[in-house]
């Protein structure tokens, strides 16, 4: 038996509509459990604010302000209009990175598909607020320092352009490798005591499966908040140009 084949998604309902593969997944389940519980848990503390805040709204309001004054300090413009968007991606992915680490459920953001698909969005987002903010022609001039030499400036356009499309690869392999590598690392240590079938050897893997356990709680935060802060820093240099 391969332990990293509780890794892969399981199909749980078929659904093809013209063609295109729309089956509902555990992976997919996960992720709609994560928007409900994001929609949830605002909308439960936003409706209960108190003067005084209890133990939740101090959490997450603590949070929040790590996210506007550390990672939406990056906008020098619209701050305020962002961070919402900042919030909801930061908390999107933490919860499904969460989630994962639940005996029995899948882990969505493991896929590079769950994390592509993520990665595309950011993009297209940033894309869209540098053009809606500089127009298409002053976008596209931006891309390229201004001052340069026309044969030096045709020659950087395309290397800009490549490097556009490897922001949102990076943002992809580095969350989908990461949760996989520590989800895979903690199949492996439990898969010693299916390998060994020895009671003696049972305490080391169940004691390196909790220390990894709780290392993968602090990448759970660690990854959500680095895939923000760099979401950020691109919508920062779209809009601001440098």
């Amino acid at each position: 038996m391969n332990v990293l084949d509780h890794l892969r998604q399981e199909e749980i309902y078929p659904l093809k509509i013209g063609g295109l593969d729309l089956n509902i997944t555990n992976g997919v389940i996960t992720l709609w459990l994560a928007a409900i519980l994001v929609f949830v848990i605002f909308f439960y503390l936003s409706r209960r604010l108190k003067l005084i805040p209890g133990r939740g709204q101090n959490i997450i309001e603590i949070i929040i302000l790590f996210l506007r004054d550390e990672v939406a300090s990056q906008l020098r413009h619209g701050r305020e209009t962002w961070l919402p968007f900042i919030i909801a991606i930061f908390f999107f992915i933490l919860i499904n990175n969460l989630l994962g680490l639940i005996p029995g459920m899948s882990s969505s953001t493991s896929n590079i598909n769950v994390t592509a698909a993520l990665a595309l969005i950011v993009f297209a987002i940033v894309q869209i607020a540098g053009v809606v903010k500089h127009g298409l022609l002053g976008y596209l001039k931006a891309l390229v320092p201004s001052g340069l030499p026309l044969p030096i400036a045709i020659f950087m356009f395309p290397i800009e352009l490549v490097s556009q499309l490897a922001k949102p690869f990076s943002l992809a392999v580095r969350l989908f490798a990461n949760m996989f590598a520590g989800h895979a690392v903690m199949l492996m240590l439990l898969s010693l005591i299916f390998l060994f079938r020895n009671y003696f050897i049972l305490p080391l893997p169940v004691l390196g499966n909790t220390v990894v356990l709780a290392f993968e709680i602090f990448v759970c935060f660690i990854q959500a908040f680095i895939f923000t802060y760099l979401t950020t820093l691109y919508i920062a240099t779209a809009i601001e140009g440098h």
